[in-house]
């Protein structure tokens, strides 16, 4: 099966699961490391995530993996928190995030470059504002090849 199949697969099978329980899937990732592979999850909630809740997301996950069998061979399962600079891999992310610091990367240079980090401001009409120290930059959403929350000191 395709890494974009199990994405999806694992998506369907865990999404009843995290809405019955006020959790948000950020991202799958099914990923080959040196001569092993990996089946990534990561999960969020409004307040954040804890042990308990990625224990008791490995353990739904882990049993209906098994009982459907969607992924040939050998693998790790590995549910956690995205992070402090969590990805923002949907329009609604970055929605979500207005008002805080953000690191993005476009496909293309928009007003020279190519990395934006700062405040987003606003994101309105698939356009991302940031402001960059001085500057504000205008970001079309859709030359956007990452985006993910920062932490800037």
């Amino acid at each position: 099966m395709s890494t974009p199949k199990i994405k999806g697969t694992v998506e369907e099978m865990l999404k009843p699961y995290l809405d019955d329980n006020g959790f948000e899937l950020v991202d799958v990732e099914y990923v080959k490391e040196g001569s092993n592979y990996f089946l990534r999850v990561f999960v969020d909630k409004e307040g954040g995530i804890d042990i308990d809740d990625c224990g008791s997301i490995s353990e739904f996950l882990s049993a209906k993996l098994d009982e459907n069998d969607p992924i040939p061979g050998a693998y790790f399962l590995e549910v956690s928190s995205p992070g402090a600079e969590r990805p923002l891999k949907k329009a609604d992310d970055v929605a979500k995030a207005v008002g805080k610091d953000v690191f993005v990367t476009t496909y293309e240079p928009i007003d020279g470059l190519k990395e934006f980090e700062g405040r987003l401001l606003s994101f309105e009409g698939g356009e991302m504002l940031i402001s960059a120290g001085k500057k504000q930059h205008v970001v079309p959403y859709a030359k956007v090849a990452s985006a993910r929350l920062a932490i800037i000191f």
